[in-house]
């Protein structure tokens, strides 16, 4: 089943989720085990010898990440940042030079700037908005790989993937996109040009805040196999009850994407008039400076809201602390609307770097709740 056959929520249900061909179960199972018996020395059945080398669970889950982006070959990992390394470690040596977001999730600046560092890795964080820049930064015969994301957490700013991908080839280097915020459904980072998609798979894709995952999606074979080398050699492979768990979560990405999408909108116009809201950050709005690329290059604007407080540091926090529904928690995109300090919770990694992010910044994960529930949360929290 590929992309060219069939919509997205289509290939959501059925890529890689063929009904049992030994029961007829119609949900893949769950292959609990860490080795296959083989019918001769040498000889494995199916391929399968060794659960972290192949599982047919994880199978399922890889083809269908590659059918909903829209990629050659999908890989499932522990989490999101142990694909990035994977990533990182296949593609890069030391000496090599890599372009981050000038705005980059912490535990990617974290990453990069604690322990790909460590074993020669140079990178340059640079506003992935501004393609002279990004151009400027290149440094020729060096720079392996530009590495955007779009939109960013916890900012949303927007890079021009297209632009992008037709930089980062001119000399020869790779882009990858962090398609997290947006997911598949939103999104499609190779379509447009790009060379690998990563993924927290925990978030969007998941969808329930109860599995922790990450992924690749590549759209070269080569590239793919180099990969599924360094993803048997390194060894950071998801669980096939994790792989299982995500699947279930893909079923639903379109119909929860939308509710997430109405859900944020509303929230945006209400925080956009309120006087205790300094700033609203969202690529759906018109005075976004992303709002005509983000409108170009994806299918909607996503559930993922970031403001900042009118009376500084102390006031986002104790927004923060007075939601009831919207629940105070690191992570997204789940089906639960969560609530967090950037500065003191996922971005803190960034404290004191250039990547420092606003004191007073709220970042908001928009649930699939009764929009007026949440309004009224906000309406109490906001005071």
């Amino acid at each position: 089943m590929t992309a060219n056959n069939y919509g997205f929520d289509t290939l959501a249900i059925h890529a890689g989720q063929e009904p049992d061909p030994r029961t007829g179960a119609v949900v893949p199972p769950i292959y609990q085990t860490s080795t296959y018996a083989q019918d001769a020395v040498g000889a494995p059945r199916l391929g399968y010898e060794y659960a972290r080398s192949g599982n047919p669970t994880r199978d399922a889950l890889q083809e269908c990440l590659a059918a909903i982006e829209g990629g050659r070959r999908g890989l499932a990992f522990a989490s999101g940042l142990a694909a990035e390394d994977t990533l990182l470690r296949t593609v890069c040596r030391p000496g090599d030079h890599v372009l981050i977001p000038g705005d980059a999730y912490g535990g990617t600046y974290r990453l990069f700037a604690k322990v790909a560092e460590n074993w020669g890795l140079a990178w340059t964080a640079v506003p992935l908005d501004d393609l002279d820049g990004v151009r400027a930064a290149f440094r020729p015969g060096v720079t392996r790989m530009i590495w955007a994301e779009t939109p960013t957490n916890p900012l949303l700013n927007i890079a021009d993937i297209a632009a992008l991908a037709g930089l980062a080839h001119e000399y020869d280097a790779l882009l990858t996109v962090d398609n997290t915020f947006a997911s598949p459904y939103l999104q499609q980072p190779i379509a447009l040009g790009a060379d690998v998609v990563v993924h927290s798979t925990t978030k969007y894709l998941g969808g329930h805040s109860d599995v922790v995952g990450g992924a690749l999606v590549v759209g070269n074979d080569e590239l793919g196999d180099q990969l599924l080398f360094h993803q048997n050699a390194m060894g950071a492979i998801n669980g096939p009850f994790d792989a299982w768990l995500t699947l279930r979560g893909i079923k639903t990405l379109g119909v929860r994407m939308d509710r997430h999408c109405d859900n944020a909108e509303r929230i945006v116009g209400y925080l956009s008039e309120h006087s205790a809201v300094e700033t609203v950050y969202y690529p759906g709005l018109e005075t976004h400076p992303g709002h005509e690329t983000a409108a170009k290059q994806m299918q909607r604007f996503g559930g993922m809201v970031s403001f900042r407080a009118a009376g500084g540091m102390q006031a986002a926090i104790d927004i923060c602390n007075r939601t009831k529904l919207f629940v105070l928690a690191e992570s997204l995109g789940g089906v639960e609307s969560l609530i967090e300090h950037p500065g003191q919770m996922t971005h803190l990694s960034a404290a004191g770097s250039p990547l420092e992010v606003p004191a007073d910044l709220v970042r908001l994960s928009v649930g699939i709740e009764s929009v007026d529930d949440l309004l009224a949360d906000l309406e109490q929290a906001l005071g």
